[in-house]
């Protein structure tokens, strides 16, 4: 089972309710988008990761210059011993060193007695501090060490010691800490407003860049919407100034769509000619079979008939086919089934059949009108002659699943007639078969209209009305 959704992933298709849909591959736009996007948030995750490295090695930089000029004051008096030492509380300008706990201590050891004396800041109240060879941390230059303990609280500390030697007056160790609080509030001060600074430019870059985007991929979306134009039949070639890189395309393209219409008039041109050079020696033949009153005679003026049925068919197909494949071709909906509505409403007025439409006016099929008016006109042929006393024409769009599929809407033709067995339509469709010989025609007519609708991408389907009757459903694309 495993292995089953394995290879449905890898082959690229997504299955909703058991069918596999293939799945589209994301627009240009939307890559150019999200690739900058997602460059944009990783150099600035970059750049404020480096920038709050950079802050918090100068903030503890600074801090230890601060910690440095309190060592030296210490390291001066013990070094100048007299009436003036500020060695004693208080002495160092600094007014936490007097406050119990207050996070900011001075400790000085005397090295070289016996029993280590130690004087220390106020601050200490009666505790001591670490030394930071305890924690490994190793001497620099001149022996100084630099690094962070815990303190007499528990809260981690800041210090900077240093062994003295001053001759006669003993070897101390001068230690000098203070709580990385303070530190700590600067970098989380400085890191709060870099993420907002950060958050900021990342919107504007991400704004930016959809503009970008917007405006320099317009030529290509007005370049789309031109071949758009010239597929619905609004405009004749592609209009408008692109720039340099677009408009050998824009060139092309319409050299493309002028010889796809060359190719065309080509073919309908041959088309004609064949039909032409066809019927001449048909109609030959016809007439010298009509002279001669004998069963051979008879047989061939049968046989040319169908000759001619079958040329006629051939003919339109191929006719047809290239229309159906050539771009631009659009026809108005109502107003050609109009023209036929009243056509048929004449031919079959001694029967008193009633002819409705319904629908939008608004619907456009994608096509030649002569070819609508083919495949409507034997419809509504059809339904007039069975019908008993109402035949109905009903234009309604097909709903739009996806915005890249192609469009459809069908025209629907009812009538009240006797209907058509299931097991009948088939036949029906099927090229020269009549049902009925008491009907006029040569059983052509639904079969070229199912072929027509085939050549455009449509299909014809007959069905059950409602009510009673035969419903004959045309699919075409919808312009």
């Amino acid at each position: 089972m495993q292995n089953g959704e394995e290879e449905k992933r890898q082959s690229g298709l997504a299955w909703r309710d058991g069918v596999s849909v293939r799945q589209r591959p994301r627009s240009i736009a939307k890559r150019l988008f999200f690739s900058a996007a997602l460059l944009s948030f990783a150099i600035l995750l970059a750049a404020g990761l480096v920038l709050s490295t950079i802050y918090r090695r100068t903030a503890v930089a600074n801090f230890d210059e601060r910690l440095s000029v309190y060592l030296h004051e210490l390291v001066a008096d013990i070094a100048t011993p007299g009436e003036d030492s500020r060695t004693a509380p208080g002495q160092l300008g600094e007014p936490q060193f007097e406050i119990p706990l207050s996070g900011w201590y001075w400790q000085l050891t005397r090295l070289d007695m016996p029993k280590p004396e130690i004087r220390s800041s106020r601050s200490l109240f009666a505790a001591k501090l670490p030394r930071l060879s305890d924690f490994g941390v190793a001497a620099g230059a001149g022996g100084a060490r630099r690094g962070f303990a815990k303190g007499p609280d528990d809260r981690i500390l800041r210090m900077a010691e240093h062994i003295i030697d001053v001759g006669d007056q003993g070897i101390y160790l001068v230690q000098v800490a203070a709580t990385t609080e303070e530190i700590d509030a600067q970098i989380s001060r400085f890191e709060f407003d870099l993420v907002l600074t950060f958050a900021a430019l990342a919107l504007a870059l991400v704004v930016s860049s959809a503009a970008q985007l917007r405006y320099g991929l317009k030529p290509l979306w007005q370049l789309q919407e031109g071949v758009a134009a010239i597929r619905r039949g609004e405009a004749e070639k592609i209009e408008g100034d692109f720039p340099q890189d677009l408009a050998p395309l824009g060139s092309e393209l319409n050299l493309l769509i002028d010889a796809n219409r060359d190719v065309v008039e080509r073919a309908r041109t041959q088309v004609g000619n064949l039909a032409h050079a066809l019927k001449t020696p048909l109609s030959v033949i016809f007439n010298e079979a009509a002279v001669d009153q004998s069963p051979l005679a008879a047989k061939v003026k049968e046989q040319v008939a169908i000759m001619r049925d079958q040329v006629t068919y051939y003919l339109n197909r191929a006719r047809v086919a290239v229309r159906a494949r050539t771009l631009g071709g659009v026809t108005e909906v109502a107003p050609a089934t109009e023209a036929l509505v009243r056509t048929f409403e004449k031919i079959y007025s001694e029967r008193a059949i009633g002819f409705t439409l319904a629908g939008p006016g608004t619907i456009r099929f994608h096509g030649e009108r002569p070819d609508f008016e083919e495949m409507v006109g034997n419809l509504v042929d059809n339904a007039g002659k069975w019908a008993r006393h109402a035949v109905t024409i009903t234009i309604r769009p097909e709903p739009w699943r996806n915005l890249s599929e192609r469009r459809f809407f069908h025209v629907t033709i009812d009538d009240d007639g006797p209907g058509l067995a299931p097991e009948l339509r088939q036949a029906a469709l099927s090229r020269g078969k009549r049902l009925d010989e008491t009907k006029p025609g040569s059983g052509l007519g639904l079969s070229i209209v199912a072929d027509l609708a085939s050549l455009y991408g449509g299909a014809l389907t007959l069905e059950d009305r409602p009510n009673g009757g035969l419903r004959a459903d045309l699919r075409l694309p919808l312009a």
